[in-house]
């Protein structure tokens, strides 16, 4: 956008939205700025699912204004471009999903509506594909997080951190970020959950690495180079080889089985 000399603001000029958006949202707080391209026009030009946000309050409902709630998101993510994107877009699906019932308002799969706005968006402002794809994963899975409360097992963990893949410490951020409570024993137990679910993503990584481990060779190559039958034999020999490979990493075939002649033969009677 342009002022006059009188700092009067004209029509909305901008020949790289991308750009104008990205500076806002790196700021320590984004805050102002953010307000600043809703209340200048700049969004209903470049970014119109922005000011869409700005629901009516109801009052029987009682929603909250999301446009206000997507703002203070934004601000609390940490300062990176694909977090601060993610945590903009986050909501922008529920004017679509917006339903009233007897209950309350609901918004129900705004989620994946929202990640589809988001990279159809993105690409008209023209940021690049990978953080187009990026960001859309991280809408995607921004409300996966909701169901922990309720008690996850193991697959379904290892499923939250397999879909995430590398933006899951992204994710668990723009998750931290979207609680806007004034109570700080409600953020508290939130922050408190997502701690204890990221210590069993670590617990459950180290145990399937575990048992993921495999010597370089396998119980048939050890039967037939010591030329032994299937037997308890076999089983320690392999013990042997895990231990080798974890102290020493992978040798290579024949150093392995020059190893395993060695350990054999002091350990056959």
């Amino acid at each position: 956008m342009t002022s006059t000399p009188d700092n009067t603001q004209t029509d909305v000029v901008d020949d790289d939205p991308a750009a104008t958006l990205s500076m806002a949202l790196v700021a320590k707080d984004p805050t102002r700025a953010l307000w600043e391209l809703v209340d200048s026009g700049w969004s209903d030009t470049f970014l119109p699912e922005l000011p869409q946000l700005r629901l009516e309050q109801d009052p029987v409902h009682r929603h909250k204004d999301v446009l206000t709630h997507t703002i203070v998101v934004t601000a609390q993510a940490p300062a990176r471009l694909r977090v601060r994107l993610a945590a903009l877009f986050h909501d922008v699906g529920k004017p679509r999903t917006r339903k009233f019932a007897s209950t309350g308002v609901t918004f129900h799969h705004h989620e994946a509506v929202g990640a589809k706005m988001a990279r159809k968006r993105m690409r008209k402002l023209g940021f690049d594909d990978t953080l187009v794809r990026e960001v859309t994963q991280l809408v995607f899975l921004s409300g996966r997080f909701k169901g922990y409360a309720d008690g996850w097992s193991d697959s379904a963990v290892r499923r939250y951190a397999r879909d995430a893949g590398p933006l899951l410490g992204d994710l668990n951020d723009l998750v931290r970020s979207d609680c806007t409570s004034r109570n700080p024993r409600r953020v508290d137990a939130l922050h408190r959950l997502l701690d204890g679910l990221e210590e069993r993503i670590q617990v459950l990584a180290r145990e399937d690495a575990v048992k993921a481990e495999r010597p370089e060779v396998d119980g048939a190559v050890v039967m037939a180079h010591l030329g032994i039958e299937a037997g308890p034999a076999v089983g320690q020999a392999m013990k042997f080889l895990l231990r080798l490979k974890r102290t020493e990493g992978s040798l290579g075939e024949t150093e392995v089985l020059e190893r395993l002649d060695v350990w054999w033969r002091q350990n056959q009677g």
